[in-house]
């Protein structure tokens, strides 16, 4: 047999046993299968089961008939006699008063069955026909007769007992003998014949173990012919086949092998590749400068282990956390990720880690359930140092501009009230028209400006929070009092549903009372004329929940995702926007940032619910 490679040929010498090689038919005439030598072993152990039966039963048979033998010929004899001496009674009456004797008499004559029986027999005839004829005569010779019959009867009864007793030792003999000589041949069947069919089959268990570790080396030689010589010809050829396909794609596999290392070798991204036992299998030149790891020695060794020694190790095989663990990078590649501080390139670098589940291939698949098989995972960190300087350009730049802004917004304002103060002079329709849009736009900026900070503060991780126990009540107070002037312009009733006694939460009052506020107003914006609003307090195990619900147009599914976002507006119905769009992704990083969570519920045409909760407070 041979392989064929890229540019080369690879024999193998055929190691397949001469049988192996014989046609089919011709093996299966030399050798007799597996059924027929179990069909062979089952009919030698019925045929001793025969055996015993038979013989056991012959000689039972045989000792039945010595015993009913002597029944029938002899005992039957002592019978008579017996009956007869006692019909004899007083010798002074007359023979002919007998009946009893002369019919135990025609009965013993009957019955005469041994040498030496039927002299006595015929002279006790004779004698009692002559005390027929005379009856004063003795009985004894009667008597003499009578023994002479009893002792022949006896004696044969003696001598058949001891053929019987002789028969019955031989029986026995026979009996033990060849019951030993089944029981010595069956056991040997019993031990020999499952290692028959068991030691090729334990062989077979391990070459296929062999073969499952590539072991294509792995051979069989069964001296036994029939299925196990079938079995092992293809067992074999299996093994030959394998063992060119390894051969032949060996050097295509390790050319592949080593242009995937490469090409991890050569990723920016640092890389750690694990298997399905969390055993390391590689990690890349930046992976080892990050962690300090070199590849070399602890490829192969088990993660958690290594990550006694290496707290950043450590931290990657951990699970990812609710909660931030350093400052969120917002904007860019890999927005909303939680990033990492690592001091790498001899500065603070950010990192996001992401975590690749590795499965199987579905042909590859050994559940039964057809359910995907993990072969590992692999763990990839992003240097978005580069991104996270940029974000934090971009927020001191937003709050710079928006504080500076702050002043010539005021400047105008001051400007304005001036204008509007009739001691400067009197101004026309038009000029008040004029002045009162000013002001609104100045309003607008001054607005703006101030959600830009705030944007800042919470992008720079310097959220100032006045975290407290707080009412409640308080904040729901505080907000409707706020938006109170808003809701009689648009003639929107505001509705407010509290339980009598609620726990404190641990909030920022004034900017969770700013997050309501933000929420009430959009509700009442969006709400028709003579409608209302429903703000609801509820208490839910360790959370205190406050949700703001309007019956206005509601907000379509597609842009439900992207509410918090920041700077993303629901278009109007005309298509156009209206506000920042800052305001609901600020509420979020305050709700966020105090350790709380925010929701929206909507349906179009029915109306939008918005709401929050946070944790109650706990006394130390």
């Amino acid at each position: 047999m041979a392989a064929q490679t890229t540019g080369k040929t690879v024999c193998f010498k055929n190691t397949k046993p001469p049988s192996a090689l014989l046609p089919l038919a011709v093996r299966q005439q030399k050798t007799m299968n597996i059924k027929t030598k179990i069909l062979l072993g089952l009919g030698f152990l019925f045929s001793v089961i025969l055996l015993l039966g038979g013989l056991g039963a012959y000689y039972l048979d045989q000792l039945s008939t010595d015993a009913v033998v002597i029944l029938r010929d002899n005992y039957h004899s002592l019978e008579y006699v017996r009956d007869m001496r006692q019909a004899m009674g007083d010798k002074a009456q007359k023979v002919e008063d007998y009946p009893k004797f002369q019919q135990n008499l025609r009965l013993q004559e009957k019955n005469v069955t041994e040498v030496g029986e039927a002299e006595p027999t015929n002279n006790l005839r004779a004698e009692f026909e002559r005390h027929q004829r005379d009856t004063s005569l003795s009985v004894t010779e009667i008597n003499r007769l009578l023994n002479q019959i009893r002792d022949v009867n006896m004696q044969a009864i003696v001598r058949k007992n001891g053929e019987a007793e002789a028969t019955a030792n031989r029986v026995k003999n026979y009996m033990i003998l060849i019951a030993t000589i089944c029981a010595l041949v069956a056991f040997s069947f019993i031990v020999n014949f499952p290692g028959y069919i068991a030691n090729p089959i334990r062989e077979l268990t391990g070459s296929i173990k062999q073969i499952a570790n590539r072991n294509y080396e792995q051979r069989l030689d069964f001296k036994s012919g029939g299925e196990f010589g079938e079995l092992a010809a293809a067992f074999n050829d299996m093994a030959e086949r394998l063992y060119a396909y390894e051969h032949s794609n060996l050097a295509q596999l390790t050319f592949e092998k080593q242009r995937i290392e490469t090409i991890i070798a050569n990723l920016k991204d640092a890389i750690i590749g694990l298997d399905e036992n969390n055993r390391i299998l590689f990690l890349n030149p930046a992976m080892e400068q990050i962690t300090g790891l070199d590849q070399q020695g602890n490829v192969g060794k088990y993660a958690p282990d290594v990550a006694l020694h290496n707290d950043l190790l450590r931290s990657l095989l951990q699970a990812p956390q609710p909660e931030f663990t350093s400052p969120p990078f917002r904007g860019g590649a890999g927005a909303g990720a939680s990033a990492l501080k690592i001091f790498a390139d001899n500065k603070e670098s950010y990192f996001t880690k992401d975590v690749l589940d590795v499965y199987l291939p579905r042909n590859q698949q050994s559940a039964d359930n057809g359910a995907a098989t993990t072969a590992g995972k692999v763990i990839i960190l992003k240097n978005i140092t580069r991104f996270q300087e940029l974000d934090l350009a971009k927020t001191n730049f937003i709050a710079t501009i928006s504080h500076e802004l702050k002043t010539p917004i005021a400047a105008i304002k001051m400007s304005l009230k001036l204008l509007a103060n009739e001691k400067v002079g009197l101004m026309n329709d038009e000029q008040k028209q004029l002045v009162g849009h000013i002001g609104e736009d100045s309003d607008r900026l001054l607005k703006i400006t101030g959600e830009l900070l705030d944007l800042s503060q919470v992008e720079s991780g310097n959220i100032q929070l006045d975290v407290q126990p707080v009412p409640p009540r308080e904040i729901v107070d505080l907000a409707i009092q706020a938006v109170h002037f808003q809701a009689e312009q648009r003639r929107v009733a505001l509705e407010t549903h509290l339980p009598e006694t609620l726990p404190p939460v641990s909030a920022d009052l004034e900017k969770t009372a700013w997050v309501l506020v933000n929420l009430l107003s959009n509700a009442i914006r969006y709400s028709a004329e003579n409608g209302k609003v429903i703000v609801s307090v509820t208490l839910d195990n360790e959370t205190v929940g406050i949700s703001v619900q309007d019956f206005g147009r509601g907000i379509d599914p597609k842009f439900q995702s992207r509410i918090f976002d920041k700077f993303f507006q629901v278009p109007n119905r005309d298509g156009h926007k209206s506000g920042t769009g800052l305001g609901l992704a600020i509420a979020k990083d305050f709700i966020t940032a105090q350790g709380g969570t925010i929701g929206l519920e909507s349906e179009p045409g029915k109306g939008s619910v918005f709401s929050f909760s946070l944790k109650i407070h706990k006394q130390a």
